[in-house]
């Protein structure tokens, strides 16, 4: 197969306005509002689990960035376990000290990727996704709270000015700090099931704030993000006068995005059937709850509030047809709010590469399997 004959087809979406008045149009806001590029990609996982950088097997290669770029993609979210470049004892649980115990080499292999991706002209997002005293996955023993502990919340700030300065000289438009992936407030920081609620709109603020302050210490000019509360889902009111952008979701409902997923679900092989739209469990899933869950990240964007949706897709238990029906409507509202959109992931489960789906006519790609439909459906937004 060639790879000219998946480049993405030329040309947008143009937003049309049908409107009784000029008075009717002048009350709307400009659809370009949104202060944040509509950018579209990936994620891409070198980084985050808590293993030591580099060591993970799946290593985003050059080929991988041309493909993106071929396709019309120009935005990568790298999701970073902090543990992943430090150097402490491993066979037992780390210490507050060791938290600051950067390991160069280990940062290197994270600035490599980021210098790869640069090369491509792809706009970088670097994400804490395990964050000192949180994170959103259990798995690794944390030995304090992110929202609740200043010990915490000081090597927070430290890790995000390390990173800044690594960057004092990299424009906003190739670089952005995605502040912590999916906050939540959990009821035991290391029990992946255990419940959470939203984090206290002040204590958001705060965190936010102070974090945002520690990375434009090293330049002014640097752009800040931060992921959405109660797990990336709701706007966090509180930061909306910050110049930070913020991120949302594309895992609305969790009945379609997480079918069957064992890290999200506690029973995940008693789970009723999704559709979509249609009847499943004791909800109708439809458009028009999209259309509600959407609005208030639509009236921030459209108010220059700077939107980016960093992680969307499905996991790949849920049929085909429902999944490519699902997201098409989840696509075409962010597209209308022009909100760009990163999928987890691009080679795996959730990917346009290798998502080992049973049900789908896969097409050989380099020695990968390409879900061609999943990619036409991307470059369509």
């Amino acid at each position: 197969m060639e790879r000219r004959s998946f480049i993405k087809n030329t040309g947008m979406l143009a937003a049309g306005w049908s409107l009784a008045s000029s008075t009717a149009m002048a009350a709307l806001p400009a659809p370009n509002a949104n202060k944040l590029p509509k950018w579209k990609g990936f994620n891409l996982l070198d980084f985050f689990t808590p293993v030591p950088a580099g060591s993970n097997p799946n290593k985003t290669t050059e080929e991988h960035f041309r493909w993106m770029r071929d396709w019309g993609f120009d935005f990568v979210r790298i999701p970073i376990a902090y543990p992943s470049y430090l150097q402490f004892d491993r066979s037992r649980n780390i210490t507050p000290e060791e938290i600051y115990k950067i390991d160069e080499a280990a940062v290197d292999k994270i600035d490599a990727l980021v210098a790869m991706a640069h090369r491509y002209n792809m706009h970088v997002s670097l994400n804490l996704h395990r964050a000192p005293g949180y994170c959103i996955n259990a798995g690794f023993h944390e030995p304090y709270n992110l929202w609740t502990d200043a010990a915490a919340q000081e090597a927070f700030y430290f890790h995000w000015n390390m990173w800044a300065k690594r960057y004092k000289q990299v424009s906003r438009k190739k670089i952005s700090f995605d502040l912590v992936n999916e906050p939540s407030m959990r009821d035991d920081m290391n029990d992946q099931h255990s419940p959470l609620k939203a984090v206290p709109g002040p204590v958001y603020r705060k965190v936010a704030q102070a974090a945002a302050a520690a990375i434009r210490k090293e330049n002014p000019d640097h752009l800040v993000i931060a992921d959405g509360n109660n797990v990336g889902n709701t706007v966090i009111t509180e930061i909306t006068d910050l110049d930070i952008a913020q991120s949302c979701r594309g895992y609305y409902p969790h009945a379609i995005s997480h079918y069957k997923a064992p890290w999200a679900n506690k029973d995940p092989e008693h789970l009723p059937d999704p559709l979509w739209p249609g009847q499943v469990g004791n909800q109708y899933l439809s458009r028009d709850m999209l259309e509600t869950y959407y609005k208030p990240w639509i009236a921030l964007a459209a108010n220059g509030g700077g939107v980016h949706c960093g992680e969307c897709g499905c996991w790949n238990k849920t049929p085909h047809k429902v999944f490519i029906d699902w997201f098409g409507d989840v696509l075409d509202i962010l597209s209308g709010g022009n909100i760009g959109f990163a999928i987890w992931n691009f080679i795996g489960d959730f990917g346009v590469l290798d998502s080992r789906r049973t049900d789908v006519a896969y097409e050989d790609w380099y020695g990968h399997k390409l879900d061609k439909q999943f990619l036409a459906l991307l470059q369509k937004h």
